[in-house]
């Protein structure tokens, strides 16, 4: 079986465009994430860290340092040694849960907030600026689409 299909129709034309766009974009982004890591200092695993530790903070649910470990894939304690390093740099904080002092949650640290919206902000309003150009229907299928693929992705990305 081949991996790419066939042109001839306008589907499949169109189908093998959203793939080459989409390729292009996650590229892209990698280049992005390597020059933020490379001008900050950062080991590509400490910008995921950073990630994960956004994107669970912006849904108000922190992580630990154990669930950062399994996000990504680390011992937990070469997860910590993440952690050490970006805490030292300002990037992150060390929280304890105000319920279960035992319970230490991973915050982003002030000097990492203001690295990142420095460097992200002009992409920020670019994106924002494609994003007005869709309506509510539009954006709900990009959504779909982006979260299929998503899920596509992590499967192939487990079964490696």
């Amino acid at each position: 079986m081949t991996m790419y299909r066939s042109r001839a129709n306008p589907r499949a034309r169109r189908e093998q465009e959203i793939v080459d766009e989409l390729r292009d974009l996650v590229a892209t982004s990698e280049r992005i994430a390597h020059a933020f890591a490379h001008r900050n200092g950062l080991h590509p695993t400490d910008l995921q860290a950073l990630i994960h530790v956004m994107r669970r903070e912006v849904a108000d649910d922190p992580l630990t340092a154990g669930e950062l470990a399994g996000l990504l894939n680390l011992t937990t304690g070469a997860a910590t040694g993440v952690v050490d390093r970006l805490e030292r740099h300002g990037h992150l904080r060390r929280d304890r849960s105000e319920t279960d002092r035992r319970k230490v949650f991973l915050r982003y640290g002030d000097p990492g907030q203001e690295l990142a919206a420095e460097f992200f902000g002009p992409l920020g309003r670019r994106s924002s600026a494609v994003l007005e150009q869709f309506d509510d229907a539009e954006l709900e299928t990009v959504h779909r689409f982006l979260s299929a693929m998503g899920r596509a992705f992590a499967e192939h990305h487990a079964e490696l």
